[in-house]
């Protein structure tokens, strides 16, 4: 009986115990009220930006701060929404400075640029967004009655760049399965080249081989989203540069490669194009020439392009001035090529190694995205 009591009175204590629990939750509950913020500081109402999303450009929103009942801590969110947009639906919300602790946001050039084309602002157009800010005590959040209007100007350019680009597509040397996609190599932020043909058909361009890619096309001078490019008449090889920071294309058709040996001052022969961005002669010599001090071996890679309409004459050749003539020691970057600007006899040049002199050898230059732009001499 006796124990009987004492758990009768230890349960009762615990009944109590939730019961005032409750309470007390219940109590921070109805504490948790907070107000709506009553006055925007900055931007003032319909700003206008020019965004600079390459710079460290930004924009600072502040409002007056809101209370909470309790006194606590309140967090802000700024919400944004093509003009005449419904706020419940925002396009895109961002909490305020110090993890939402500020009454303000420092929003970035290109953070905006971003929000402007989540509202179907285009490249290079100006649009409105209106934009409210949120103040929140943990469950209770409340949005202000002030709604202010931000006119932006967007860069040519995407606000999203890609960090990978790939070419698939009936026109192109892969096919239109997008596993086979062709790679190009990014030279810049942004900068994407690839050495390539293309033929009757269409291609397209995306930012990656897998998933739900991003599709690119070229529309005359520009990228655009969404779309694919016809190519009609006969199969070129290109040099295609494609710059996302600008929405720039350069297409330049690469009409041939020639290697070209100092000794004579003149051509030896040409490479043709042998696909997957490689120029290949196979089965072809070199006789060194022979001089007073001993057999002149130097050679760089004539390419001939055109561009709008002109021929022009572009030179491959080594990173260094002089060389040594290379053996089995010499490191791969020996064979790197880069353009240079002096296309006199002797300046860059490369140097055969000794077992290329009068042997058939297959001559392949690599303009390949894989690695660096290189050459090598296979002797048969």
């Amino acid at each position: 009986m006796y124990m009987k009591k004492i758990i009768n009175t230890i349960l009762k204590a615990g009944a109590l115990m939730f019961l005032l629990s409750s309470c007390d939750k219940n109590k921070n509950l109805e504490n948790t009220g907070v107000t709506a913020v009553t006055n925007f500081f900055t931007p003032e109402n319909n700003r206008f930006v020019k965004l600079v999303p390459t710079t460290s450009a930004s924009v600072e929103f502040e409002w007056e701060q809101a209370k909470a009942e309790d006194g606590g801590v309140i967090l802000y969110e700024v919400a944004f929404v093509a003009e005449g947009g419904d706020f419940t639906k925002p396009v895109y919300k961002l909490l305020s400075d110090n993890n939402g602790l500020f009454n303000k946001a420092t929003v970035s050039h290109k953070q905006l640029n971003s929000i402007a084309n989540l509202a179907g602002i285009e490249s290079l157009e100006k649009g409105k967004l209106q934009w409210t800010v949120f103040s929140s005590r943990g469950i209770n959040t409340v949005q202000s009655a002030i709604v202010h209007t931000i006119e932006l100007e967007r860069p040519a350019g995407f606000s999203e760049i890609p960090t990978d680009l790939y070419l698939k597509g009936t026109a192109t040397e892969a096919g239109d399965d997008i596993a086979n996609a062709i790679a190009f190599k990014q030279t810049a932020n942004g900068v994407f080249e690839l050495y390539t043909s293309l033929k009757e058909g269409k291609y397209q361009l995306t930012d990656k081989k897998t998933g739900t890619p991003v599709v690119y096309y070229i529309d005359g001078p520009v990228i655009r989203v969404d779309g694919e490019t016809t190519v009609t008449g006969a199969t070129k090889v290109y040099r295609i540069v494609l710059d996302f920071n600008n929405i720039a294309v350069s297409f330049t058709e690469v009409k041939k490669v020639e290697l070209w040996f100092a000794p004579d001052n003149a051509i030896k022969f040409a490479l043709p194009y042998a696909g997957n961005s490689v120029f290949k002669a196979e089965n072809v010599k070199v006789d060194f020439k022979q001089e007073g001090w001993g057999r002149d071996e130097r050679y760089k890679f004539k390419f001939t392009v055109n561009k709008d309409g002109q021929d022009a004459s572009e030179w491959m050749g080594s990173v260094n001035n002089d060389n040594s003539r290379p053996d089995a020691n010499t490191p791969a970057s020996f064979w790197y090529l880069i353009p240079i600007n002096n296309n006199d006899q002797w300046n860059y040049c490369f140097k055969f190694k000794t077992e290329v002199d009068g042997a058939p050898s297959d001559f392949s230059v690599i303009m390949s995205a894989a690695g660096p732009y290189t050459h090598k001499i296979d002797v048969r």
